[in-house]
């Protein structure tokens, strides 16, 4: 059996940030990731970075610490995160009174620019000024998802930790005490293991008898190829009701559901949005949907017609864009923006999931983690 200070589970963004920070403090670091082939929340996503959304003061700070971080990321990582700063652009719907959708954003730190229809194809010509009764224009940061967690991951090499791709079947303890892991090939011995499995995370918890107010949604988008048509900014809509049902997932009515994986679509949501990469290629779209069985099956054809439809309406020149749809679990906590810390049924057990904005909490947050295990472990947050 071989032997770790730490065994992180997952190799998303948040695993593979959280693995390289505990790596920068001489820690032996074992990053487990089923498939290499990743089709994950890190890779069907947006990419991007929300500092404005803080609303109080530690969100706030964990902004600005997210702000400093990124700039000079690429430098310290030593590959290209293609990170820059653009403009945000959620758009109001044609039947929704724009003031009373801005009012909903001024608990946010940064407050929005509401903008006209018109004004709003001036900043972004792509946008159908008829399909729509106003902007918000906030300023926000973009990353490359994908490369963003290979250049995590290449730095985390770099500094002596392993990752093997082998699935994670059982957490092993005694007496209430973690001693490791057994994978599809082998056990691997560690005090330590943190759980960022994204969608997963509730599963693996499941095996061990503890439940937390961790759930999923069953996310589908389109990635296109490279095409010649060029977006300006990052446009969402402004109204997102997926918010709405991850909230809803947390009543005691609906908690019951998730003890029984159903393929039955408990919520479903379509919100029309888009971002451009700097190669050329765009995200589209992105639907959500709550079924409480993970390995539920997704009607592909059905899911693109819809994305196709919606995304066509706000940004006409893109609804017949050559692509392919994708599907991957995205996890949530109901009541939190995130779920980090230490589960105090099983010493030596962590969480670090449940991301609402992932790329803008999880990097301070990785940070602020293995400074709590080197430092004071007594600042960690308990979850139970």
């Amino acid at each position: 059996m071989k032997n770790f200070d730490w065994i992180v589970v997952g190799a998303g963004i948040t695993g593979s940030m959280l693995s390289y920070e505990l790596a920068k403090q001489g820690l032996r670091v074992l990053l487990l990731e089923k498939d290499p082939y990743y089709a994950n929340a890190t890779r069907y996503s947006y990419g991007g970075i929300a500092y404005w959304s803080g609303v109080d003061d530690f969100s706030i700070q964990l902004c600005q610490e997210s702000r400093d971080i990124y700039p000079q990321l690429s430098e310290e990582l030593g590959e290209d995160t293609e990170f820059r700063e653009l403009d945000l652009m959620l758009t109001i719907p044609e039947e929704k009174e724009p003031n009373l959708i801005a009012k909903n954003y001024q608990k946010f730190f940064v407050k929005p620019q509401l903008l006209t229809p018109q004004e709003s194809s001036e900043i972004e010509p792509l946008l159908n000024p008829n399909a729509i009764s106003g902007c918000l224009k906030l300023p926000h940061g973009h990353i490359h998802p994908q490369k963003t967690n290979n250049a995590y991951q290449q730095a985390f090499l770099r500094l002596g930790g392993t990752i093997n791709y082998e699935e994670v079947t059982q957490i092993l303890s005694e007496k209430e005490t973690l001693t490791g892991v057994e994978t599809s090939k082998e056990k691997y011995n560690s005090k330590n293991v943190v759980i960022c499995a994204g969608g997963l995370s509730r599963s693996l918890l499941k095996t061990l008898g503890i439940t937390l107010n961790i759930y999923f949604t069953h996310s589908q988008l389109l990635l296109t190829p490279t095409v010649d048509i060029k977006l300006k900014t990052l446009v969402m809509p402004a109204i997102l009701n997926r918010l709405d049902i991850e909230e809803k997932s947390g009543d005691s009515e609906l908690k019951s559901l998730w003890n029984s994986p159903d393929d039955q679509i408990i919520s479903d949501v379509m919100e029309p949005g888009a971002i451009q990469f700097l190669e050329g290629d765009f995200c589209l779209g992105q639907i959500s949907q709550i079924r409480t069985n993970p390995q539920a099956k997704i009607d592909s054809n059905v899911a693109e017609k819809i994305i196709r439809k919606g995304v066509g309406k706000i940004l006409p020149e893109l609804q017949d864009l050559p692509g392919k749809l994708h599907h991957c679990l995205v996890a949530f906590c109901p009541d939190s923006n995130f779920l980090v810390g230490k589960i105090d049924t099983i010493a030596g057990l962590y969480l670090f999931s449940g991301f609402t904005s992932t790329f803008m909490f999880a990097p301070p947050l990785a940070k602020r983690f293995a400074s709590w295990v080197m430092e004071d472990d007594e600042k960690m947050p308990s979850l139970l």
